[in-house]
């Protein structure tokens, strides 16, 4: 269900407490999507305020649980948002005693997430749904997700798809620099460095390309997972790569903004998405998109219609779709020109957050 509501400013004051885990600044698209609430929250005479689980190792955060709710509970809220990043350490103590005033989930993930092991995940999604099931109302982010909690026997009736915002920044772009750098193209990737999003497999279809066709720059977090970093930055120090990828490391949003502004194109061959933020805002920016064909990348831009979009590990046809888009003006423009068209016909964050505090109050409301 999805719906494009009119900001409305209530008379009555919502308080939401909203439960997630650790530090709500980090860069991911998950604590990016709660603090554009946030900033919109006094739009619709709300007021949403983070509580935080202690990030220990799994599971022994849910020896929190207890005093987090408590610590919610303090701020008299009309309801509580529980991110699904959390959902797993609550679950036993809302077994036991659920407060009584609605909760709702916010999910960004499937139950058990998508960053873990195989016992890890089976633990966790068997915890995740110990607390869905106790939640008047779950939120997603995306219909791709929504369409996959379906699969996994979530009720449907329970289901809100909540995307997230297409705009990057709310301010004008100052032209920033030549992302070229002498080359025919700039290709951009907006992702924190973790495996899943497959920076490997970019790194590899890149370096085929002619030195001439094209410069790739990185944003995001280039020491998320350490590990997986110290290899990609071995990766790019060969030969093959000298000279041809810019790493920029985490950025604030206004220079994210600048650079979808200044690049050719957006890839991303990411194996797990849940939305995809950045896409649509590259999308919102008239950049084609490149990527494999997993994850809700599918259900934002098509093959040869908003991008190219290719099997997933198929790292000759990312190849291949690089240099199409490198060495093909009229293509890239027409795939951007109808990457930019799709993409504004998305929610603004504005129009996100105004179906958001709708949402919420409806929950309150009802009292479920």
């Amino acid at each position: 269900m999805l719906g494009r509501p009119n900001i409305v400013v209530m008379a009555e004051p919502l308080t939401i407490a909203l439960i997630t885990l650790g530090d709500p600044n980090k860069l991911t698209g998950g604590y990016l999507y709660h603090r554009r609430l946030v900033e919109r929250a006094a739009h619709h005479n709300a007021r949403l305020e983070f509580i935080s689980v202690p990030e220990r190792p799994f599971p022994l955060a849910i020896l929190d649980a207890r005093s987090v709710l408590r610590e919610a509970l303090r701020l008299k809220p009309q309801a509580l948002v529980i991110d699904s990043i959390v959902a797993a350490y609550l679950g036993p103590v809302l077994s036991i005693r659920r407060p009584e005033l609605p909760i709702i989930g916010m999910l960004h993930q499937p139950p058990g997430g998508i960053d873990y092991g195989p016992t890890r995940s089976a633990v966790q999604a068997w915890l995740d749904r110990l607390t869905y099931r106790r939640l008047g109302r779950l939120l997603v982010a995306s219909e791709s997700l929504a369409d996959e909690l379906k699969a996994l026997g979530l009720p449907d009736e329970k289901l809100y798809v909540v995307p997230p915002g297409r705009d990057v920044a709310p301010y004008a772009v100052v032209p920033g620099e030549d992302l070229r750098r002498g080359r025919r193209v700039a290709f951009l990737c907006v992702a924190n460095w973790i495996e899943r999003k497959g920076i490997r497999s970019l790194l590899d279809a890149f370096a085929r390309l002619p030195k001439d066709a094209a410069t790739l720059h990185f944003a995001g977090d280039d020491n998320a997972d350490p590990h997986y970093a110290a290899r990609i930055r071995e990766r790019i120090r060969k030969p093959d790569l000298t000279e041809r990828v810019i790493v920029h490391g985490p950025l604030p949003i206004e220079e994210v903004a600048e650079l979808y502004a200044e690049a050719d194109a957006f890839v991303l061959p990411s194996l797990k998405e849940p939305y995809g933020t950045v896409y649509g805002e590259a999308m919102a920016y008239g950049l084609p998109v490149v990527g494999w064909r997993a994850g809700n990348l599918p259900y934002l831009a098509d093959h040869e219609r908003e991008g190219l979009i290719v099997e997933p590990g198929d790292t000759d046809g990312l190849d291949e779709a690089l240099k199409r888009l490198a060495h093909d003006e009229p293509l890239r423009e027409r795939l951007g020109e109808a990457a930019r068209e799709r993409a504004l016909a998305r929610p603004t964050w504005d129009e996100s957050a105004a179906l958001f505090f709708r949402l919420a109050r409806e929950v309150v409301e009802q009292g479920s």
